[in-house]
């Protein structure tokens, strides 16, 4: 059942709370190998317990690669994390021949999936003003300008995601060039098979996962890690469930117990749209979250 001659790399996905980082520990020790994390927030050092990063034990029982790797004060895309990670595995699978990467943020994934678009190299500068001009006049500004230099892009882009259209105006004032002029928007050849494998179990029991989960990061100290943050709350890294919420609270849009109550359904909303954006792809095997004797089943007939 082997899917080809190439190294392995095994994605463990789906929703927050259901699972996928103590899976990927026991699959890596159990194949001696090591853990990409393609977790859009666990990359930044000041960001730990609202991003349920994996513990110091566990990060010592596996060796793990894109965690603690930068200040919140740094940027880091998609296509950087893109660009970076495959490298990476590439160097690690002339030693390994699998590899785990785990992680729920979709772009993050589909980077390493399918590879990404080579972009030029923009100032730091752009992308400083660029902030700055959300934080202060907001996104409808921002949004008139993209319409008006590539409607392509502006067309299919979330309008919403205000990190996605910083950074199509990033390229566009850097280079005088549409964004979309880059963008290939077809699959590369990467050097490495994947195996997706997706976790989900009953939508009931995840909930509960879920407000557990958020009970347990109020406890050791979430908001006190918010408060730390709140100057870099125009970072895209912050305007997501977890903190959006505690930075509304600091601010006195509502208390403490709204703000709680916010962050539990929040995060709830957030797994039924990892679920859905996950549910896309067709070639993802998917588990209940404790099949774990079938999960290595597979992965064992795939690397024959």
């Amino acid at each position: 059942m082997g899917i080809s001659s190439k190294p392995l790399l095994i994605s463990i996905v789906g929703p927050t709370a259901v699972g996928k980082t103590a899976l990927a520990i026991d699959l890596a020790q159990w194949l001696n190998t090591e853990i990409i994390s393609a977790d859009s927030r666990q990359f930044y050092q000041e960001m730990t317990i609202g991003t349920a990063k994996p513990t110091v034990e566990e990060l010592e029982r596996v060796p793990h690669h894109f965690i603690n790797t930068h200040s919140i004060e740094t940027l880091y895309s998609a296509g950087e994390f893109g660009r970076d990670a495959i490298q990476k595995i590439e160097e690690l699978h002339r030693t390994n021949k699998s590899l785990i990467a785990v992680g729920g943020s979709g772009l993050y994934l589909k980077a390493i999936w399918e590879g990404f678009d080579e972009m030029p190299e923009i100032a730091t500068e752009v992308r400083e003003k660029l902030n700055k001009e959300l934080l202060q006049g907001g996104l409808s500004p921002l949004l008139e300008e993209l319409e008006k230099r590539d409607l392509a892009y502006f067309q299919e882009v979330d309008q919403h995601n205000g990190q996605r259209v910083i950074r199509a105006l990033e390229v566009i004032r850097g280079t005088g060039k549409p964004f979309s002029f880059y963008r290939k928007n077809k699959k590369n050849e990467l050097p490495y098979a994947n195996l997706k494998i997706g976790l989900n179990m009953d939508r009931e029991k995840l909930f509960d996962r879920i407000n557990l989960r958020m009970d347990q990061m109020i406890e050791q100290g979430l908001f006190d890690e918010a408060q730390g943050l709140h100057t870099y709350r125009a970072h895209n890294a912050l305007q997501t469930v977890g903190y959006s919420e505690i930075f509304e609270f600091m601010d006195g849009v509502y208390d403490k117990d709204e703000a709680i109550r916010l962050l539990k359904r929040n995060s709830r909303r957030y797994a039924k749209r990892q679920l859905t954006w996950f549910g896309r792809y067709d070639d993802i095997h998917w588990f209940e979250s404790d099949k774990i004797e079938e999960i290595k089943d597979l992965i064992s007939k795939t690397l024959l």
